[in-house]
């Protein structure tokens, strides 16, 4: 048996089946050329009862001093108990990102989340980590990786960011499910971009006008009785379009003044009802044999969206840039400026963690900014001479 070196690859020629040369200096160490003229370097060795061959290079783009080198480094790893073979095969076998994703979906999410969270998850992962990443392997997805994908996607912040957390729980759960070593996730120290908080509140003069203009569509019949109902509640009561929307008869407890919502972004909760919320509900007509409070144009089912109607009465009142869910701040910003605390406008709106109701802290600062100014004019009115009457300050908030 000859040495491999260049002039001996060189030399051989195909016949009519493979060729096998063993090189004299390296045991396990060949090249074999196939009756085609491609020819590839390889090792054998055994593992248990069994010879097994394992190709790692291409005669004419890997040199054989190369492959030589090559060679050692997996006949060392198969006397330590390796088996290139073995692990080739697992590599092709691994799961891809697309992989985890029909399984994140199918495991997790549909038993977890609620159908418009599934189809949110659904849309980034067709348009955003898919494309980017979904052929990757899970257990190859590196930090660079996942921040090429979310500096790709800084024109929209905001949706870089869910993108990001979406996949950093399908990671997660990678760990979990045995395709990632524990504590890999590399959407760690990912930072995600600081977003624009969208939040505007109507002036009492602009729910004046919202009020006249709804009137004014219900007298004359220019919008649906449903869609003014909607809106209506969604203005007393601080709900979400989709707790409004999807909310059933069943819900509703007049006597009680109470909804009772077995499902919401934050899971079940009681909304309390005002005077104007139940008369609301009361005014509604009840249509025979349908579930929904909030009903639909097809028979039996429920309004699906406000956009279009929504886009018309808010361009009658003159408030063109307000969004459907600025109607729920509105709404806290009304109980804040009345003197709620942020704990009891947390509780009226169903947040379940404190930070989510701070943004209206200063908005709940201004019963106290008119308190102090009440009581610095009345001082200033006694040191200057002039006097001043007693005024009297709203209890503190319990």
């Amino acid at each position: 048996m000859p040495k491999i070196t260049k002039r001996l690859v060189d030399s051989l020629k195909p016949n009519d089946r493979d060729l096998f040369v063993w090189d004299s200096e390296l045991k396990g160490f060949g090249v074999r050329m196939k009756p085609s003229g491609a020819a590839s370097f390889f090792i054998q060795y055994r593992m248990g009862p069994r010879t097994r061959r394992y190709a790692f290079g291409r005669v004419g783009v890997v040199a054989p001093e190369k492959a030589r080198q090559k060679a050692q480094k997996l006949l060392a790893y198969v006397q330590d108990g390796g088996d290139p073979s073995a692990q080739r095969k697992a590599a092709r076998e691994a799961e891809t990102v697309a992989d985890l994703a029909e399984r994140y979906l199918d495991e997790h999410a549909e038993k977890r989340k609620r159908p418009r969270s599934i189809a949110s998850d659904k849309t980034l992962l067709r348009l955003h980590v898919l494309p980017h990443l979904g052929a990757l392997m899970v257990a190859e997805v590196s930090r660079a990786d996942v921040h090429k994908l979310h500096h790709y996607m800084r024109a929209t912040p905001g949706a870089a960011n869910r993108t990001l957390a979406l996949l950093s729980k399908m990671l997660n759960l990678a760990e979990r499910w045995g395709m990632r070593p524990d504590g890999s996730n590399p959407c760690r120290h990912v930072e995600k971009y600081p977003e624009r908080k969208m939040e505007r509140f109507l002036s009492g003069e602009e729910l004046a006008r919202l009020g006249t203009v709804l009137s004014e569509a219900e007298r004359t019949g220019t919008e649906l009785q449903s869609v003014i109902a909607a809106i209506r509640l969604l203005v007393f009561t601080g709900c979400r379009l989709s707790e409004v929307l999807t909310m059933r008869w069943e819900y509703v407890d007049c006597e009680r003044g109470c909804l009772w919502l077995p499902e919401s972004k934050t899971g079940a909760k009681v909304v309390h009802l005002n005077a104007p919320a139940l008369a609301v509900l009361k005014g509604i007509k009840r249509e025979d044999g349908s579930p929904w409070v909030i009903a639909g144009v097809k028979q039996g089912s429920h309004l699906v969206n406000l956009r279009k109607p929504w886009y018309r009465i808010r361009k009658s009142a003159g408030i063109d840039r307000v969004r459907i869910h600025d109607l729920r701040h509105s709404f806290a910003s009304v109980a804040a400026a009345g003197g709620l605390s942020l704990h009891m406008i947390g509780t009226l709106l169903g947040h379940t963690q404190m930070q989510t109701t701070a943004r209206y802290a200063h908005l709940a600062a201004d019963p106290v900014k008119a308190a102090t100014e009440r009581v610095g004019a009345a001082l200033a009115g006694m040191m200057s001479g002039n006097g001043a009457e007693v005024v009297e300050l709203p209890q503190r908030q319990r």
